[in-house]
């Protein structure tokens, strides 16, 4: 049975994968600092180890505990726009935690290292976005993954270490963190709608994104593992459907059966549109049957309801506040 380890298991999109790996007969290792994710996300038929990725010593100790076979490495912290104001924070977390990861993967001859990047790394490129474009980020969180790829490509060439990097984008569904007030719009929708508030839109709402149910995108990165095909590949994976947040808004109110106001808030210094192409993924694992957006919506929209209202700490550690967003200001700390 193939021992595989992965981190930010405890968040949304790491908790689906355990539950993939756990169901193809893996034996999983969940770690997850709980900074973003819960406990009770994590399948129990996994061993969960509450600890942080940029604890090398940790990390050090827990490599020689168990002989790994896979590394699925996905905990990260992933606020785009936040990202330029708090640069120390999303470096030392995105970085160097992937760093101390890589480093152990080496030292301990895992079989194939699987990073989840994201579609940040392209910036304002050509759309859709396909994998041999060069990646341009835009932010500090881009920056930070496509930093991670950079690694693993040396680290390859270096020792042999094997990898796949996923770039998903705009994935929901059960078990996000509708909580967290800077990323997520799905999720953040949500939650204002059972608060009874306003759906806040950046800008003039037109922004065009492709939104990608959890169930079109968790499977495929946990057979990475051991498909021959995506030994040293770069994959986008998600939705090909794109609509604008404006459209978003009105899906996610049918959904969750209500209707709110629309408070339009002074655009964001960011990428407008961003969607990607999919045919290498499709070709190599074959094309999903995609779960439409006012499917996956409504299964979300259910399992909202059910766990309520969500409050999240506001941020502490702003690091830059020049230029930050208004609306952010009243929600961070010093």
């Amino acid at each position: 049975m193939p021992i595989s380890l992965v981190t930010g298991a405890a968040g949304f999109i790491g908790s689906h994968v355990v539950d993939s790996l756990l169901a193809d007969g893996h034996q999983v290792v969940a770690l997850d600092d709980l900074s973003g994710g819960f406990a009770d996300n994590v399948n129990p038929h996994a061993i969960f180890i509450e600890a942080s990725c940029t604890d090398h010593l940790k990390l050090a100790h827990i490599f020689n505990e168990y002989k790994f076979d896979y590394v699925f490495h996905l905990a990260a912290y992933a606020a785009e726009g936040l990202s330029h104001f708090i640069k120390r924070f999303n470096y030392t977390n995105n970085v160097i935690g992937s760093v101390n990861l890589i480093n152990e993967a080496v030292k301990h001859d895992i079989k194939r290292f699987i990073f989840t990047s994201s579609i940040a790394v392209y910036g304002r490129n050509q759309l859709p976005m396909r994998e041999e474009l060069i990646p341009s980020p835009e932010d500090s969180y881009g920056i930070a993954k496509y930093s991670v790829e950079l690694e693993l490509k040396a680290s390859h060439e270096m020792f042999g270490l094997d990898y796949v990097i996923f770039r998903p984008h705009n994935v929901y569904g059960e078990r996000q963190n509708t909580g967290d007030k800077y990323r997520n719009v799905i999720g953040i929708f949500m939650n204002q709608i059972l608060a009874g508030e306003p759906l806040t839109l950046f800008g003039d709402g037109e922004q065009k994104r492709a939104f990608s149910y959890i169930a079109d995108v968790a499977p495929i990165v946990a057979k990475s593992a051991t498909h021959n095909d995506a030994r040293n590949e770069i994959f986008n994976v998600g939705a090909d459907i794109v609509y604008t947040v404006n459209q978003l808004a009105k899906a996610v109110m049918e959904a969750m059966g209500s209707t709110a106001p629309l408070n339009y808030l002074p655009a964001r210094n960011e990428v407008v549109n961003a969607w990607s192409d999919h045919a290498k993924v499709h070709k190599v694992f074959g094309a999903p049957n995609e779960i439409s957006l006012a499917d996956g919506l409504k299964r979300m929209a259910d399992w909202v309801k059910k766990a309520g209202v969500r409050q999240s700490k506001p941020f502490e550690g702003i690091e830059i506040e020049k230029n930050l967003p208004p609306s952010w200001k009243g929600q961070l700390k010093d």
